[in-house]
């Protein structure tokens, strides 16, 4: 048996390079997203607000629920912060 070493989890789990590309830019844009969501001490509705998005997508986001959230929305969460 061979292994494979694959340089992340994406690469592993995914069907192709661009799937895994796109997963790659999802989950580092959550991650962004995420921690000036937390660094900023706004509560979820506060972040929602900003964000342009429904207090339960603050949640979602929170939990790492990254199969609801497309590369267009989590750019435009981005385009939203106010750094």
């Amino acid at each position: 048996m061979t292994k494979h070493q694959y340089q992340s989890v994406w690469d592993a789990i995914e069907d192709t390079p661009g799937d895994a590309a796109n997963m790659k830019a999802r989950a580092e844009l959550m991650r962004a997203i995420t921690e000036y969501s937390r660094s900023s001490g706004m509560t979820q509705a506060e972040a929602a607000k900003t964000l342009g998005v429904t207090k339960p997508h603050i949640s979602y986001l929170m939990q790492g629920k990254i199969e609801l959230f497309s590369l267009e929305t989590l750019v435009s969460m981005l385009a939203a912060m106010e750094i």
